[in-house]
């Protein structure tokens, strides 16, 4: 072998591996701009499961829990009401206070839990007490996908999702 076609093979690999990093870099800029981006800018698919009111003392105020899961780009739960109460307000819980919030982030493909000593819905003013059994509507709207309507079954006060 000579020396010029030992140089020539080291620089036509030197190009080969430079084309296959320049050609991986590529792939993998184009595998980020569809990633966090792309996943929040299409529709959002909402759905509500595991929804409760526990039971609340004769005409009180009430909790309400709830999961929104989403399917698809990102959303932004912004009021909930309910035909039969006055208000209904959103709430977070830490360890030492609880505090009212206009609205929550629905994430792409991800879910919004309200949960005891969490994220919480309150709901105060009842047009008629609720009694274990009924089924309570709340309308949830979403910035984007404007408003979905679910009945909320009223558990007894020490029910737990999950638990027998």
């Amino acid at each position: 072998m000579t020396a010029g076609t030992s140089r020539f093979r080291r620089t036509a690999l030197l190009g080969a591996v430079v084309a296959t990093a320049l050609g991986g870099g590529a792939v993998l800029a184009a595998c980020g701009s569809g990633g966090q981006d792309g996943a929040g800018s299409g529709p959002a698919r909402l759905s509500v499961a595991d929804s409760y009111i526990p039971l609340p003392p004769a005409g009180g105020m009430a909790a309400g829990y709830l999961t929104v899961r989403n399917d698809g780009g990102r959303d932004q739960l912004v009021g909930v009401t309910s035909p039969g109460a006055e208000s209904v307000t959103m709430h977070r819980s830490t360890p030492s206070s609880m505090e009212q919030v206009a609205s929550l982030d629905v994430p792409a493909h991800g879910a919004l839990q309200f949960a005891r000593g969490g994220t919480h819905l309150m709901i105060m003013g009842w047009q008629k007490a609720p009694v274990l059994g009924d089924e309570v509507e709340l309308d949830l709207t979403f910035a984007k996908s404007g408003t979905i309507s679910v009945k909320v079954p009223v558990k007894e006060l020490t029910y737990r999702p999950g638990q027998s």
